[in-house]
């Protein structure tokens, strides 16, 4: 059995949750699993980890990080 990783975004695309957890099980519980879920990779070029705050981008399938203004 293969780690699975997936996001949960919020209507923002923004990530709200991370989990592992097989696709088949996400699928299998949508009480326990609400809201959309998009699979996240460990380790595949071109391809970001997302973490919570991480936005969503459907065009490319990937996660880039929030912005972060630095207090002056």
């Amino acid at each position: 059995m293969i780690a699975q990783y997936f996001a949960q975004i919020n209507d923002n695309k923004i990530v709200t949750m991370v989990a592992v957890v097989q696709q088949e099980f996400l699928e299998a519980n949508p009480q326990r699993y609400t809201g959309t879920w998009v699979e996240t990779f460990i380790g595949v070029a071109g391809k970001t980890y997302a973490g919570i705050g991480f936005v969503y981008d459907e065009a490319t399938q990937n996660f880039t990080e929030p912005i972060v203004e630095s207090e002056v």
